[in-house]
């Protein structure tokens, strides 16, 4: 069975609640009442009227006939996802990344990881294609942290693609499994359930069982980013990387790009940004080359485990999809940008993630 024909039950089951898990940027749908942000496209908060900043259908949602609007009618009638008790705030997103943040414990530890960032580029130098730094970027990693048992079933993973994009993927039920595995792994961390305990606590999801199956299919269902073949999935693109147009796209793990470079097949050209924290995770901002193709910036946290970059990215994904997701990790600001993929749905009309990676200043 392919991955993105499992959840048809669940979706018939959710009905029109699970169709609203997801906060729409161009859409007052689930926003009423939502905090104002100047990143969001268009707004849905009490004062967008005599702002004249409203998106097309607040109207509808939010003040259809001058009265309360479906939103609130369905607040107080106590169904499902309302945007006054179950929107997102920036506050809440500051609060519950610093708790994703404490909660992975296995990160690694200063002395498991050594790097070698040596050049940084200017902004008018990442175009380049110039390898400016002599050296690797990884001097040293302790492959201990790949025996954990999050660690070793994400691995498993990465070499479940062709990294071009428009050949099919054919997944396999070996395949399929390693995917149950890394789900299930990582949902028995703190990290995960502290995830989705704020989720569920936000009406976004039911159950745990839910909310695994949701991540299966905005993770791994598969859509087309060319010539109509089932290529791409949001975990293929972020996490192991594709090659489309002759240019690396997404690629924005560490953990790849060590054991890549490890072999020979990548190549670290130099760096535009590296983050103020002086333990793991880290921030870089890359410029490398993968077997001859070439990533002008690929931005990714360096030494955090793959628990907290999936339930990070996933956070994200759903409480401001296609906008600047704002947290806070350790004190100090960082921000993910994540995309929806809208030429196509699965279930009730859902997403799945087009990209999802920390934003580089």
């Amino acid at each position: 069975m392919k991955p993105w024909m499992l959840l048809v039950g669940v979706g018939m089951a959710l009905g029109c609640v699970a169709g609203q898990l997801y906060t729409a940027p161009d859409s007052c749908k689930g926003r009423c009442e939502e905090p104002y942000s100047k990143e969001d496209e268009c707004h849905c908060d009490a004062e967008c009227e005599s702002h004249y900043n409203c998106c097309e259908d607040y109207y509808e949602h939010c003040r259809p006939g001058g009265e309360w609007g479906e939103e609130a009618a369905r607040r107080h009638a106590g169904e499902g996802f309302s945007s006054s008790r179950d929107a997102i705030s920036d506050q809440e997103l500051l609060q519950v990344s610093e708790q994703l943040y404490g909660a992975d414990h296995n990160k690694a530890r200063p002395q498991d990881i050594t790097i070698n960032p040596q050049y940084r580029a200017a902004p008018d130098e990442t175009d380049d294609q110039e390898d400016r730094s002599p050296r690797p970027l990884y001097a040293f990693v302790n492959e201990r942290l790949f025996s954990k048992p999050t660690y070793a079933s994400f691995i498993r993973l990465l070499d479940n693609y062709q990294r071009a994009t428009g050949r099919e993927e054919e997944v396999t039920a070996e395949e399929l499994r390693e995917q149950d595995t890394f789900l299930r792994e990582v949902m028995k961390t703190e990290l995960m359930k502290k995830l989705f305990a704020f989720l569920h606590q936000k009406n976004r999801y039911g159950s745990e069982q839910e909310f695994l199956e949701d991540l299966k299919e905005m993770w791994f269902g598969l859509y087309s980013r060319g010539n109509g073949e089932k290529d791409s999935s949001g975990f293929e693109h972020v996490f192991s990387g594709e090659i489309k147009k002759g240019q690396v796209s997404g690629f924005h793990n560490w953990i790849r790009f060590y054991l890549l470079e490890k072999q020979g097949l990548v190549n670290y050209y130099s760096h535009n940004y590296n983050g103020p924290w002086d333990s793991y995770p880290d921030v870089l901002g890359l410029q490398f080359s993968w077997d001859g193709f070439y990533k002008e910036v690929g931005s990714a946290f360096i030494g955090c485990s793959p628990e907290f970059e999936f339930g990070v990215y996933t956070l994200c994904f759903i409480a401001r999809p296609g906008r600047a997701c704002h947290l806070s990790l350790g004190g100090h600001s960082i921000s993910i940008q994540t995309y929806t993929w809208t030429k196509s749905t699965y279930g009730p009309g859902k997403k799945y993630i087009a990209t999802a990676y920390v934003i580089s200043p």
